[in-house]
């Protein structure tokens, strides 16, 4: 047995069948030709990732719809109720508004379009005595004071974005014109608090009650607390209906983009006076007016040609500078009230159904009437209480000796006492600065000083509008 050999078969592996050195064989080769053998199975693998992606994209597809929508709601402006507050307007966060529910109806909005010594005052306790307004007495002044002495058709542009923010209920906008460092403005820094009702009633005051029709004492109010703006701005959501009233947007124009904003329903009450009467109202007030004044003459054309103020010949003192001033605004007025006229009688859609004239000649002739017919446009029911305060107001013995102060007059000779007070000259001056917008409302120009103290002889024609 000695020497004898035996050989085993040398048995060859091939490079990819060891598992380096682990002894074990690679199935990667083999797993990979068998599932290139089977392609049904690849199929079906792609079919399903085919419906796992398509799915996925349809759920993207959907989350991002419902967040456009949502961004989209977001960012419309809301209407300013008494149960919602709008997110574009809102002056502070307060998660409170974010659940109340927002009204179908819409909250009538009411500007009215007026000029100084125009009767406005009067007019405006017309809705001031109304339970169911909102009552805001010449909020723009805030503008004036502050930006003075800015000319009077470069400030526009602010009353009308300070509009925008108080029919929305956004008193914040006070703030912008408070002097640098100052207090924070409360309900009795508005101008003309003390004789609003709102303020100087119940919830914010004890001293008056909003439902009982009679004018408030400055003196009684000026006692009322101090509330801030913020109880006074949930004050302003409670009411249906929000008056302004303003002597400080001088064109119907201006107001065309809160008019063409579908989240508001403005409507505009444009009352107007006898330019002549206006001028000697001014006149008389001139010492309350100066600034104003000022502020609306530097708007005028310095290229125009005008008459001259005095007759030849007469000496010039300060009483005629003051009066220039008075009367020389009546050309700027006149001007921006005859723009408003020419689109009010062919009104653009903007305007069609939202524009009202009121002469105060026909208020005080006939102020049941034309109460009535206010109220009507202004969506609010009359009450003999409101038209009794109306009727007495224009027809009282009594008259005020300060300007700007409401109180109970014969109307009707008020409206026709420029008649024997301005001279010739100044007539013919104001009637050369108004007579396009005196021909539409229906005023008629005289033509000697003996014609103008005729008192037996109206001057009043009908409007054209």
């Amino acid at each position: 047995m000695r020497g004898k050999q035996y050989h085993q078969p040398l048995k060859l592996t091939a490079p990819w069948e060891k598992d380096a050195g682990f002894g074990r064989k690679l199935k990667t080769y083999r797993n990979h030709t068998k599932i290139i053998a089977q392609p049904g199975i690849v199929m079906k693998v792609l079919r399903r990732k085919r419906i796992v992606l398509f799915m996925a994209y349809f759920l993207l597809l959907v989350l991002t719809m419902l967040n456009l929508a949502n961004y989209k709601w977001t960012k419309e402006p809301q209407q300013c109720n008494h149960q919602m507050r709008s997110t574009t307007y809102q002056s502070r966060s307060d998660i409170r508004f974010l659940y109340r529910p927002s009204l179908a109806k819409k909250r009538q909005l009411i500007y009215v379009l007026t000029t100084w010594r125009s009767g406005s005052s009067f007019f405006g306790e017309l809705f001031n005595q109304n339970p169911d307004v909102f009552f805001l007495y010449e909020p723009m002044w805030h503008i004036w004071q502050k930006l003075y002495p800015g000319d009077a058709v470069s400030l526009q542009g602010a009353a009308r974005d300070m509009l925008s923010s108080l029919y929305r209920c956004d008193l914040s906008v006070f703030q912008l014109y408070n002097s640098p460092g100052g207090k924070n403005f409360t309900s009795l820094g508005l101008f003309g608090a003390t004789l609003n009702k709102v303020v100087c009633s119940y919830p914010l005051c004890s001293a008056y009650r909003k439902e009982v029709v009679g004018m408030v004492d400055d003196k009684v109010c000026k006692k009322c607390p101090p509330q801030s703006l913020r109880l006074l701005e949930e004050e302003c959501l409670k009411y249906s209906t929000i008056v302004i009233k303003g002597v400080r947007i001088l064109d119907v124009n201006v107001l065309a983009p809160l008019m063409e904003d579908p989240s508001l329903d403005l409507k505009v009450i444009h009352l107007v006076r006898d330019p002549r009467a206006v001028a000697n109202s001014r006149i008389k007030s001139r010492h309350g007016l100066i600034r104003e004044n000022l502020q609306v003459v530097r708007s005028r054309d310095p290229k125009l040609r005008r008459i001259p103020f005095v007759d030849p010949g007469h000496k010039a003192n300060k009483k005629d500078g003051s009066d220039y001033h008075s009367i020389g605004a009546m050309e700027v007025i006149c001007d921006r009230t005859s723009r408003t006229l020419r689109t009010a009688l062919n009104p653009p859609s903007w305007l069609k159904g939202k524009y009202m004239a009121v002469r105060y000649e026909d208020l005080v002739e006939n102020p049941v009437k034309t109460l009535r017919n206010i109220y009507r446009f202004a969506n609010l029911t009359t009450n003999h209480d409101i038209e009794s305060f109306a009727l007495n107001m224009t027809s009282g013995s009594s008259s005020s000796s300060k300007p700007f102060i409401v109180s109970s007059r014969n109307a009707t000779q008020a409206a026709s006492a420029w008649r024997t007070v301005l001279s010739i000259q100044q007539i013919k001056q104001v009637e050369d600065y108004c007579h396009h917008a005196m021909s539409i409302l229906g005023y008629e120009r005289v033509r000697t000083a003996g014609e103008a103290k005729d008192l037996s002889k109206s001057l009043l024609a009908h409007s054209k509008l």
